[in-house]
């Protein structure tokens, strides 16, 4: 479909085809010959890179989207496993042209871009991955994680049903553009998106102890993570564990490099954008000069 070209901070809006018919929405902005797509945490739309996606589309073309049953994306009425996520992107990837592309992802987008990279390794130019979710973080596996996973699974859908998931979920968000807190209030607190976030978190820790057994191939792919540093509320024994499990993740890659975002701590992209932007203008600079060395 045609893209309704508008003034919003994320470009123009349009919609493309799954291999299975779903219509996934997606927004794009800025040009050249690389294209940067973000891939967003667990349950949430496109409206979480306000402060990231528009100065990277300075630099390259810069694609948000929301994945099934997010934002504007139809529902997938199947599981919403690794695999399935992944497909999807991949989709929006043969949709939006050859390439190349850098993935972008945050949270649980960080497995799902992974997994989209060692699929089509051939347009892939490089991954940044921010405070990923990661299988080398044992506390994911731990009883009271799965504890508290089950537990969210009912509570989430009832906070969005009383309202109480918007006005606890809002503020972070509240520093991007005003185009995009409009969004976001509107589009990722809703009980749709409560029922998403619950469909993405079932198959989540078994996805993830799947990737222990079977680790993704990303070659000499370029890989960066950035791991907040900032001790969060409620964080005091996961984010030791979670830097310690990205480090882990880095020395498991053949070509990837690890940085810390000292301003924050799970919400990187919120507290610390500026990370993430000179990671991915760095890349696309260098990808650049690199094709134009090619093509002398």
């Amino acid at each position: 479909m045609k893209p309704n070209h508008s003034s919003h901070s994320f470009g123009s809006s349009a919609f493309i085809q799954t291999r299975d018919g779903r219509k996934l929405h997606y927004m794009s902005r800025g040009t050249g010959d690389l294209t940067v797509v973000f891939e967003s945490g667990m349950g949430f739309s496109r409206s979480t890179w306000g402060l990231v996606a528009p100065a990277v589309a300075e630099h390259a073309r810069a694609v948000v989207y929301d994945r099934a049953g997010s934002g504007r994306s139809e529902v997938d009425s199947a599981p919403r496993n690794l695999q399935r996520i992944a497909e999807d992107l991949s989709d929006l990837l043969t949709a939006l042209g050859q390439g190349p592309f850098i993935l972008v992802g945050h949270s649980w987008g960080g497995p799902i871009v992974r997994a989209a990279a060692a699929s089509n390794m051939s347009c892939i130019s490089g991954v940044v991955l921010v405070d990923p979710s990661d299988e080398h973080c044992e506390l994911y596996f731990s009883k009271a994680a799965k504890t508290n996973f089950a537990l969210n699974r009912y509570l989430i859908p009832f906070m969005a049903r009383t309202g109480i998931y918007r006005l606890l979920g809002r503020r972070p968000g509240s520093v991007q553009p005003d185009d995009v807190v409009r969004d976001h209030r509107a589009e990722d607190f809703t009980v749709q998106a409560a029922r998403t976030m619950v469909k993405e978190s079932k198959p989540f820790l078994e996805d993830l102890a799947s990737l222990l057994v079977n680790p993704l191939d990303l070659g000499n792919l370029e890989v960066s993570v950035i791991s907040g540093t900032k001790t969060g509320m409620g964080e005091r024994k996961i984010r030791p564990a979670i830097m310690q499990a990205h480090r882990q993740t880095v020395n498991s890659l053949t070509n990837a490099k690890w940085i810390g975002a000292d301003q924050s701590s799970h919400m990187v992209m919120f507290t610390d954008p500026q990370v993430i932007i000179n990671e991915i203008v760095r890349m696309v600079h260098e990808a650049s000069s690199g094709a134009r060395i090619e093509q002398k």
